[in-house]
């Protein structure tokens, strides 16, 4: 007697370019479905007619294809630089999501294949994800996010985007960060499956894992950005272990100049004759047998994880079965792009290195990396500011601070009628200072601002430049560890959540105050070959040049406190200056104008 099929329903919310779409389509198509009975619920929430059309066709092709239109036609802006989303869109999106979960529970489907639709797909990615047995599990994908940037998967270990992994009330110094940063990013690029905190847009749910309770519904006490977070924040609650697999890495059309790629992918992934089974589990066998090989020959002694049995679902399991060097092994970079697509190939290019051989290639070339960097002098930090009138608020409180690691100063006093100079002479004594008198503020003209305080800072030699306002302060921790991200070679740029306090020990927090959600630039290496260009707005132009992320660049879990909110009558200060400057919210945001006085806004406790 046969066996049954598995029942799969692929379902992809679609609101994409006609060319994207066409690619991620055909990948479908190109899926093996041995032993499987698959169907499709696409939602159809395309704003061109083209994308539709194809849908439509798709849907007509002979597959077993629910295709529901949204019949909402919200905007969603994307360019070569990033994507934008706001809140509405998201939970859309999670709405969405939802609608597919309950028809895979309702009509019995033994699994939900949930995918994005700028992805293009392994042929033997569905198949060997229900083959790990796992009741939630991921394909790998890498984006550059930002131009420029390194390679990063669409998994997390924990919070928003943290791939690094760390105890609960764990502090981790910069450059214990980074290590565990790179060694989480090394682990990855081994084939294997490891459990992680976070995942998304290429997802595999079982029907044991729905039945738990799994859903995209919003949880109302968690403020993460993104349906994905609430998802598997609700899945480990219910004690459902998150997997990715690394196998069959996706092909992601972040950008129109990804569609470049597709014809590589494609001869890559389907050149060789599918993969038996037995042969599979025997090369992950292999591959586990490289990793504890060398972890054997590491000088530190650790425990060898032991393969675990295939088709098993447990935290524990996953555990052992993490075929990757640890982070005491230390780290490889991440891919290049051509690494990357020599990767996408299941089959093992001729005379690759081992798994044991790499991580002790990488291990050598970590510890003298470090080794080097030790003994090497700091690059300079140069702190620039603009002031006025701040004699009477924060400024002394954060240039004692600064003064702790900063090696010179530029600052622009724009206009002052007090003793805002005079307090950055005193408290900054000893340090080299550049000090610029703006006789007439400039404020109103903020672009005319930013570009003479960087003439000035550019005057200066500068080779990392910190960009704080008056108002602004690092936590305590910054200090001890600015040093490892001034060596950081391989970045230009740093990106930190900006926290903005509502009194001494509270941030705000709602609708309209996230920016502690968003990481923003504020530490740059200066490239004196680089073309910095700037945006006119007179208000709202950015402190930096606002082409910088096309530079390699990384975000750092150091936090910067806000404090110019912190008290009533700077608020009042700061509405006023809004109204005058930008009433109608030309450059701004007027609803977030309005709320500034808000009488009892959501204040979440500071913790140091």
């Amino acid at each position: 007697m046969s066996e049954s099929k598995k029942r799969v329903l692929i379902g992809s919310p679609i609101h994409q370019k006609p060319q994207i779409l066409q690619e991620f389509l055909d990948s479908l198509l190109r899926l093996r479905r041995e032993g499987l009975e698959l169907n499709f619920y696409l939602i159809d929430d395309n704003d061109e007619e083209e994308s539709s059309r194809l849908l439509g066709t798709f849907a007509a092709g002979g597959n077993e294809v629910f295709l529901q239109s949204s019949g909402l036609h919200d905007a969603y802006i994307r360019n070569d630089i990033t994507h934008f989303w706001n809140s509405n869109l998201v939970w859309k999106v999670a709405g969405f999501k939802n609608l597919m979960i309950r028809r895979a529970e309702a009509f019995g489907y033994d699994y939900l294949f949930l995918i994005d639709s700028d992805l293009v797909l392994h042929p033997d990615t569905l198949l060997h994800l229900i083959g790990t047995g796992r009741d939630i599990v991921s394909e790998v994908f890498w984006t550059q996010w930002q131009p420029g940037t390194i390679l990063q998967p669409q998994v997390w270990m924990h919070d928003e985007y943290n791939q690094w992994d760390a105890e609960p009330g764990e502090q981790l110094s910069q450059e214990e960060i980074n290590r565990r940063f790179h060694a989480f990013l090394a682990k990855l690029q081994v084939p294997g499956i490891y459990e992680v905190g976070g995942l998304g847009a290429c997802t595999l749910i079982s029907s044991r894992a729905i039945a738990s309770g799994a859903s995209y519904d919003r949880i109302r006490n968690i403020s993460y950005w993104g349906e994905d977070r609430h998802f598997c924040i609700r899945a480990a609650a219910l004690g459902i272990p998150l997997y990715v697999d690394t196998h069959y890495p996706a092909l992601h059309l972040y950008r129109d100049s990804d569609l470049d790629k597709v014809a590589d992918f494609i001869r890559l992934t389907t050149a060789a004759e599918p993969e038996d089974p037995c042969r599979k589990a025997a090369n992950n066998e292999r591959t586990a047998e490289d990793v504890q090989e060398s972890k054997a020959g590491t000088a530190e002694k650790a425990d060898v994880p032991e393969r675990a049995e295939a088709n098993t679902a447990t935290a524990a399991d996953a555990e052992q079965e993490q075929a990757a060097p640890s982070a005491a092994q230390g780290e490889t970079l991440p891919w290049t792009e051509a690494e990357a697509r020599e990767r996408l190939s299941k089959d093992p290019l001729q005379q690759e290195e081992t798994g044991g051989q790499k991580a002790g290639r990488a291990a050598a070339e970590f510890a003298a990396a470090f080794t080097e960097r030790g003994t090497s002098p700091r690059p300079k930090l140069t702190l620039t500011m603009v002031a006025k009138n701040e004699g009477q608020r924060f400024l002394r409180q954060v240039l004692q601070m600064h003064r702790k690691y900063i090696d010179e100063a530029v600052i622009i006093d724009d206009g002052s009628t007090d003793d805002t100079a005079d307090i950055c002479r005193e408290v900054l004594q000893g340090i080299p200072l550049r000090l610029v008198r703006n006789s007439v503020s400039k404020f109103s003209n903020e672009a005319e601002l930013r570009r003479q305080q960087w003439e000035e800072v550019v005057k200066s030699d500068p080779e990392w430049i910190l960009n704080l306002d008056a108002d602004e302060i690092f936590e305590d921790r910054f200090a001890s560890d600015i040093d490892s991200l001034l060596r950081e070679e391989s970045c230009d740029l740093f990106c930190f959540r900006l926290y903005d306090f509502w009194d001494d020990r509270h941030y705000r927090e709602d609708e309209y105050w996230r920016s502690h959600l968003r990481y923003r630039p504020f530490l740059l290496r200066y490239r004196e070959d680089f073309n910095f260009a700037w945006n006119d707005l007179p208000q709202h132009c950015g402190r930096l040049p606002e082409n910088i992320f096309e530079l390699p660049h990384l975000l750092s879990n150091l936090r910067l406190k806000h404090l110019g909110w912190s008290k009533a009558e700077y608020r009042l200060d700061k509405y006023l200056r809004y109204m005058l400057h930008d009433p109608d919210g030309q450059y701004g945001w007027k609803e977030q104008y309005m709320s500034i006085l808000d009488p009892h806004p959501n204040l979440v406790p500071w913790t140091e």
